[in-house]
């Protein structure tokens, strides 16, 4: 059986760039909540309460958002894992002697 190398173009992002990607992605859905937070302060109507109702439901979304796995194909050239299986034949039992239990 020939053992497959990891390959460096394979290794997927390091935990701190990922880390740093969340961030990013939770810093930005926050600043648009306390642009809804505001804008709901100082306006008055119907644009108050989608103001409201966006501060009110942007950080459920804004963890999801940050927290989503990309599975888009980004280029590479993933190798498909291939378990090895046994196949038994039939014939492998009826060689047996029978037993004599007289």
């Amino acid at each position: 059986m020939a053992s497959q190398t990891q390959s460096v173009t394979s290794v997927g992002v390091s935990p701190e760039e990922e880390r740093r990607n969340r961030m990013v992605k939770y810093l930005i859905a926050m600043t648009v909540r306390v642009i809804c937070i505001v804008c709901a302060v100082i306006t008055q109507g119907w644009l108050m309460w989608v103001c409201f109702a966006g501060a009110i439901l942007l950080p459920y979304f804004a963890v999801v958002i940050a927290n989503a796995q990309s599975n888009a194909p980004s280029g590479k050239k993933l190798t498909a894992v291939v378990a090895p299986t046994l196949v038994i034949s039939a014939d492998a039992f009826t060689d047996a002697k029978p037993r004599n239990d007289a």
